[in-house]
């Protein structure tokens, strides 16, 4: 090429070779996207699927199960995470997905944003001011981010300390701190769960019974009644309406609960007719 090659030229000898028509699609150029984007990241993400669904090392519930290890590798995705590290927190909690608390913490604390997740406490133990509530500075500004206090007044109004098996009664300084985390990062770093509960809130207001029935606290749909305008979508009620800080939320049976929200009655398919 001489020295008086024009633009033109340098940008065609620059370009790839076309390939030519008689080449086999199986040597073709292969997106390396995946996800559900489109049908060849689809693919890519269904092969990525396969091995783990056939490993002894993922939960049981993703065991020969390539659909739900998919959503797992998307979530894992979408968070820049270990896939293995996904599979192993993220539990199904009838019908719902949940991350366990552990992990939420572990996210919020890698994600190089803010420091390290502290907890401060107050109150005498076992008393109902008793609580904790978890903090953090914001790296780029200095700032102490602080959550909501969490306290044994709230536990016992909330109920989340009578449903069968609750670990409120055995193990309260560690859901105190799983508690405060939750509501820390549900202020401050919503996208980090991706909008999943955790698997301890979900166990909080679901109360499963021995004989297998189970009622869902009103926490479970925003506990306080709120009305919604369908023309507008403007939202009423919930926290206007007048409760003293000590009512506990009456369960509420799935017929109720259906009545208010159709996201449970999917919930309520999903657990009546599972796949």
């Amino acid at each position: 090429m001489t020295a008086t090659a024009t633009i033109t030229e340098l940008q065609t000898a620059r370009a790839p070779a076309a390939l030519p028509s008689s080449t086999p699609l199986a040597i073709a150029p292969r997106s390396a996207a995946v996800g559900f984007s489109d049908l060849q990241a689809f693919e890519n993400l269904q092969r990525m699927a396969k091995p783990l669904a056939a490993s002894a090392l993922v939960p049981q519930q993703f065991r020969n199960n390539i659909g739900d290890c998919m959503i797992a590798l998307d979530m894992a995705q979408r968070l820049n995470a270990n896939p293995l590290m996904v599979l192993q927190n993220l539990y199904v909690v009838h019908g719902s997905p949940a991350w366990s608390s552990k992990f939420l913490i572990a996210t919020i604390n890698a994600c190089g944003r803010y420091s390290s997740l502290r907890y401060e406490w107050k109150g005498t133990p076992g008393a109902d001011d008793y609580g904790c509530r978890a903090w953090a500075e914001e790296k780029a500004t200095g700032q102490r981010l602080d959550g909501v206090w969490v306290t044994w007044a709230m536990v016992k109004a909330e109920g989340w300390s009578n449903k069968n098996g609750s670990k409120w009664k055995t193990m309260a300084d560690q859901m105190f701190v799983y508690r405060a985390a939750t509501f820390w990062q549900r202020a401050y770093a919503p996208e980090l769960s991706m909008g999943l509960s955790t698997q301890e809130e979900m166990q909080d207001v679901i109360d499963v019974r021995d004989d297998g029935s189970y009622t869902i606290s009103s926490e479970a749909i925003h506990a306080r009644a709120v009305n919604i305008d369908a023309d507008t979508g403007e939202i009423s009620g919930g926290d206007e309406q007048d409760q003293s800080a000590g009512d506990k939320p009456d369960p509420m049976t799935f017929a109720q609960v259906a009545d208010l929200c159709p996201t449970v009655c999917a919930a309520k398919a999903l657990t009546e007719h599972p796949s």
